[in-house]
């Protein structure tokens, strides 16, 4: 991973902040809490209900493994309860087919009541050993087949559970240039399941319409304002190179031409995101290290203007894709890191190569702070930093979009982190060849 960091101050060191702490200012606003003292008199731990605490551990559980607990459960439920019966039949079934006393026995006059209750006894001590024999015996079945029931119960819930899996899968490859042609389309009974993969579908297709709408109206509009701007500049151009024109008529006329300008880099920014935004149509094998050398080379006269170093450490990394769109994504950063950045002295760091097995396109700039949770929003169209939409001096606020629309096309991801000491530090990887 690539990211170039300031040195920190002392003033951020631990033994900084300990030493601030004891002289009695305040704890800082971030990071861990700190105690200055003993807790307020009568401060207790809060006591969470068993209830909420049993409810807190089940919403962790799986789907997978709710449903496989509960065939479990009720297949030991049902043997327990089958087992309760079976242990009062086995004591009525002896009693009933246990011989009569008078039947089986023969004893002298006097000794009846003796030879009965023998008789009664024995007949008892065998429905106790036939009971304890049976429970004991049933319960190591019913923990075995307990144990089979869990695992078959595992398996059905996994099978259950199959066509959920499909439709998360699908949902997680759908990008806004695959919705055209990727569905689920799951095959079985008009069940549930069915129904609710059918409505996905059907989501999906309403959502490509939209897609489409929406570029081709961008694309559309872009076209149709691109000729009444190139009449404007033309005809601003003539009336500049008038010799006969006055100062203050010339002055109006470069104030328009700028603001011309900038709606032509608005109407081609657009059509760029339209195009970035559809699927590829151009897709060969591209050096990310040529593509990443040849923006370089077309800003640099813009850095050197702007007091901007350049620092590039470019290594040769292939990937299949648009070059012209991946040489505008490269640019786009490029841009952005020189026009966000210090007044003097400022710097730009860009390398290309490959990481863990990604290929990684990385450009950092000094500049001011960014905060963390501004950072996913200027990758929105027309995001600034602490700018709102008139303030349009540095650019539309298109760049970073522009660079997410072209990545994503790519099947890849950006990602832009806070640097430390000011600035950004932006990530762009994609598959490599």
């Amino acid at each position: 991973m690539i990211s170039p960091h300031s040195e920190r101050g002392a003033r951020g060191t631990p033994q900084a902040v300990a030493a601030g702490r004891r002289a009695g200012t305040p704890p800082p606003p971030s990071g861990p809490p700190a105690w200055d003292g003993p807790p307020p008199v009568g401060a207790s731990p809060v006591r969470v209900p068993l209830l909420h605490r049993v409810k807190t551990v089940t919403d962790r559980v799986s789907v997978r493994w709710r449903l496989t607990l509960t065939y479990g459960a009720l297949f030991f439920v049902a043997g327990a309860l089958l087992l309760f019966v079976m242990y009062v039949m086995v004591a009525q079934s002896i009693s009933v087919a246990w011989p009569s006393a008078d039947d089986s026995l023969i004893y002298q006059p006097g000794e009846e009541w003796i030879a009965k209750r023998w008789w009664a006894e024995h007949r008892n001590g065998a429905i106790y050993v036939a009971q304890k024999h049976m429970l004991t015996r049933s319960l190591l079945a019913l923990v075995g087949v307990g144990i089979l029931a869990l695992i078959i119960g595992y398996v059905v819930a996994d099978r259950a559970l199959k066509p959920i899996q499909k439709m998360t899968a699908t949902a997680r490859t759908l990008s806004d240039s695959t919705l055209a042609h990727e569905r689920i389309g799951l095959k079985g009974p008009n069940d549930e399941l069915k129904e609710l993969a059918d409505t996905f579908d059907a989501m999906l297709t309403r959502l490509n319409v939209a897609f489409d709408t929406q570029r081709r109206f961008v694309a559309n509009a872009s076209h149709e304002l691109r000729t009444p701007l190139t009449i404007n500049r033309t005809v601003l151009e003539i009336a500049l190179g008038d010799p006969e024109a006055s100062a203050d008529l010339k002055a109006l006329g470069r104030t328009l031409l700028e603001v011309n300008a900038r709606n032509e880099r608005l109407i081609e920014g657009l059509l760029l995101l339209a195009r970035s935004e559809r699927e590829l149509s151009v897709r060969k094998p591209v050096d990310v290290k040529e593509v990443a050398e040849t923006a370089v080379e077309q800003l640099a006269p813009r850095a050197e203007e702007s007091g901007i170093t350049v620092v590039a450490e470019l290594r040769t990394a292939e990937t299949v894709g648009d070059p012209v769109l991946l040489e505008r994504c490269v640019a786009n950063l490029v841009e952005n890191a020189i026009k966000h950045n210090l007044p003097e002295s400022g710097k730009v760091w860009v390398r290309t190569g490959m990481v863990e097995g990604a290929l990684v396109v990385q450009v950092a700039n000094t500049g001011p702070h960014v905060p963390a949770y501004e950072v996913n929003s200027l990758f929105e169209p027309f995001r600034r930093l602490n700018a709102d939409r008139v303030d349009s001096a540095k650019g539309a606020g298109l760049g970073l979009s522009i660079v997410r629309a072209v990545v994503r096309a790519h099947g890849g991801n950006v990602a832009a982190v806070p640097r430390d000491g000011g600035g950004l530090v932006v990530t762009v990887r994609l598959q490599p060849r």
